[in-house]
């Protein structure tokens, strides 16, 4: 799988061994983020996940700053984009599951690594249930729409 990474100045460190572990589960990852402890604008870093998910240069993404919230903001703007941030398991294999989410975001400051581990994997792991759930991505999606 192709996974598109992205993050701000505050998840460098972050990114890096999320990228490592990822490439350890077999996974291509193309890195959208900075690498440098500069202050970056997060908004850019979001947006660059976004569009590569949406083109489908990647087949989904993981936005990482401060608190993952900002970087979500940012990749929802782009449309067909469903960016969730979750800071334990249960949230990111739900959002797979129920909302089909292409792009897991969290904060660097908020959880550790271990933790962000087990969240990429459960969201990794979990595939969209369809059905129902559709209906109400479909209408997530109808609301860009208008």
């Amino acid at each position: 799988m192709k996974i598109a990474i992205g993050n701000d100045h505050a998840a460098v460190e972050m990114k890096k061994e999320i990228c490592a572990f990822l490439e350890e589960l077999g996974h291509e990852v193309i890195n959208f983020g900075t690498d440098t402890g500069e202050s970056v604008n997060y908004p850019v870093y979001g947006e660059k996940v976004g569009r590569a998910v949406a083109s489908r240069e990647a087949d989904c993404g993981i936005a990482i700053c401060g608190t993952g919230v900002g970087i979500s903001l940012a990749a929802n703007k782009v449309k067909g984009i469903r960016a969730v941030v979750c800071s334990e398991p249960y949230s990111a294999k739900l959002a797979k599951l129920h909302n089909n989410a292409n792009v897991l975001c969290f904060g660097a400051r908020v959880i550790g690594i271990e933790l962000a581990k087990m969240i990429v994997t459960e969201w990794l792991n979990a595939e969209f249930e369809g059905g129902r759930h559709a209906d109400r991505v479909n209408m997530i999606m109808e609301i860009e729409n208008r």
